[in-house]
């Protein structure tokens, strides 16, 4: 790893630590200049295609799902960092899967059930467009079964 401020290819690790998406933060100093950086190591693994309700393939964008949350999630009070982190959670377990495809409804149900344990009404907001609430009678009712949980 070469140093960001003098470009030294030799440094020194002095602390590792590692996050539940596979991520490694390791803490450096520079063998040449004595200055202390950190970096981070992100394994890249590929995504499945996930499969629409209409048969065709199209492939996970993290950015779309991402839109999606920040619609729910609109005007509450949750951090735009707590958002990444769901969309971040939902791509890990894609990921895990190991799957070459997966039906999208997958991505909806996980993005679903992280609103549901952060926010309700956010929640309430990503069910009308997921589920096709159609109807204020159909909306009042997950609201009610949302309730008695």
């Amino acid at each position: 790893m070469k140093c960001p401020y003098c470009e030294e290819p030799r440094t020194r690790v002095l602390e590792t630590n590692h996050d539940k998406r596979g991520g490694t933060r390791r803490r450096r100093q520079c063998r040449n200049c004595g200055e202390r950086f950190s970096s981070y190591e992100l394994p890249v693994l590929a995504t499945p295609l996930l499969i629409k309700k209409d048969n065709t393939r199209e492939e996970f964008r993290r950015d779309k799902l991402l839109a999606g949350l920040r619609v729910a999630c609109a005007k509450r009070p949750i951090s735009a960092a707590a958002i990444e982190n769901i969309a971040g959670e939902i791509e890990a377990e894609l990921q895990q899967m190991g799957s070459a495809e997966v039906k999208s409804r997958i991505v909806g149900d996980l993005a679903i059930k992280k609103l549901k344990e952060l926010d309700e009404v956010a929640y309430i907001r990503y069910a009308i467009v997921y589920l096709g609430l159609q109807d204020l009678d159909s909306i009042q009712e997950e609201i009610e079964r949302l309730l008695n949980e």
